[in-house]
């Protein structure tokens, strides 16, 4: 079976419903897509960091429990682990604020095995910030040395708009080294000032990647492949939480795509039948996510799906 490799920020996040409520979940953009596929029995890896402190060893633990690889996982003495404190508002979207305490030698891992064929997730502003941007460098060369899927998420925050001119070269070697490129309206609209999807797959992507999934929540689903665009309506949800959604969105096409066994090569000519099963599941994973509490898919969930892994 493909083995799914993730590079990625693993933080806790401390969430507010209101000003008496909150609760608190391990998670991280590509943390959260990696859970759940570790939940489903993918053979899952992920590259990250935590301190060596209470609150990193029971993220460390809850990894382990759902079957994460965590032999490249830093773990630091000299800071902390990262916290992330959202607010929801009345639509049960996040609002975010970062406490980070990073130590200046950062990343000290040894790179998980990788083949032909697997996929590598990367995402967010973890996969431009200079003080890593070397370390996940050379992890893409190795990933596309070994004739890896390159999967990458830019999921760039409002609260990074401001940086998007520094960033922009960085976000654009990014999309070349992409296989699939999978952003929403408000990752365009923050990096390019463009939110139209025509517009930001033909003057914005399609020259670094040729297959990008747009979504643009209630409002759907426009595929770009080298031979087509086909929009998918989504089916009108009341969400608990869309913390994940989007994160998990992810997770529902890598293991459609491991279910499938696609390979690199196959994927610049898949059908659209079979692009119709592949964003069909990653509704529901996304589905799944906004009507829990939790970052990532539910275990009797997971379970269902293991069942149609080859």
């Amino acid at each position: 079976m493909q083995k799914v490799i993730g590079i990625g920020e693993t933080l806790f996040d401390i969430v507010f419903r209101d000003a008496a409520h909150a609760e608190g979940v391990p998670g991280g953009s590509v943390f959260n897509a990696m859970i759940s596929l570790g939940r489903i029995g993918v053979p899952a890896h992920f590259i990250s960091e935590i301190g060596d402190d209470r609150v990193g060893r029971m993220i460390l633990e809850f990894m382990e429990e759902n079957n994460l690889s965590v032999k490249s996982v830093d773990r630091f003495t000299d800071g902390q682990t990262a916290l992330s404190v959202a607010f929801l508002n009345d639509a049960h979207e996040a609002e975010y604020t970062f406490y980070r305490k990073y130590p200046e030698n950062r990343l000290n891992v040894v790179w998980p095995r990788i083949d032909p064929d697997d996929i590598f997730l990367f995402s967010s502003y973890y996969a431009v910030n200079p003080e890593v941007r070397q370390k996940v460098i050379e992890f893409l060369d190795y990933a596309r040395e070994r004739k890896t899927i390159v999967f990458y998420d830019p999921n760039f925050r409002k609260g990074h708009a401001g940086k998007a001119i520094l960033m922009m070269p960085s976000i654009l070697e990014n999309l070349e080294y992409a296989d699939i490129v999978r952003g929403s309206k408000d990752d365009f609209l923050n990096i390019f000032g463009e939110s139209n999807p025509d517009n930001v797959y033909r003057d914005k992507i399609s020259f670094y990647c040729k297959t990008l999934i747009y979504t643009d929540g209630a409002n759907g689903i426009d595929l770009y492949t080298p031979d087509f665009h086909k929009h998918y309506p989504v089916e009108k949800t009341e969400c608990v939480s869309t913390i994940g959604a989007g994160d998990n969105f992810n997770a529902g096409i890598i293991f459609a795509l491991i279910k499938n066994g696609i390979t690199r090569d196959m994927l610049p000519s898949l059908q659209a039948g079979l692009w119709d099963e592949i964003i069909g599941i990653a509704a529901a994973f996304s589905k799944e996510v906004c009507l829990s509490r939790e970052n990532y898919i539910g275990k009797t969930f997971a379970n269902m799906m293991a069942q149609k892994l080859p």
